[in-house]
């Protein structure tokens, strides 16, 4: 872990994170044809025009997190979905799950 305190290798640890995230909701939105899915105060009616990468490079900026409250996002968002299998992570609720998956590990990692 200590060599992700050099905040140059940060945005490797952002593109990392994206690409994960953005395999797992691409996959989820082709499986959703085939398996039931609920829909939770997560989702969202459309498609973020957003993506994954850009948004995660926006928190990153402006959020003031640490390296390690990403790693634990992550963490958080694959408990997430092995918990809550018929809640997986799509297009329509991966923004929202990541924020607040950041929030709670920036307020678990971050605030001493």
């Amino acid at each position: 872990m200590a060599e992700l305190e050099n905040p140059s290798l940060m945005p490797n640890l952002i593109t990392y994170l994206s690409c994960l995230l953005q395999k797992v909701a691409e996959s989820n939105d082709v499986n959703c044809r085939f398996q039931p899915q609920k829909v939770s105060v997560f989702h969202g009616l459309t498609r973020p025009t957003i993506s994954i990468q850009s948004y995660l490079d926006r928190i990153y900026k402006y959020a003031n997190c640490s390296p390690s409250c990403f790693i634990v996002a992550y963490i958080y968002l694959d408990r997430f979905a092995q918990k809550q299998p018929t809640l997986p992570i799509n297009s329509f609720n991966v923004h929202r799950l990541l924020i607040t998956s950041v929030m709670v590990a920036a307020k678990f990692m971050d605030d001493m």
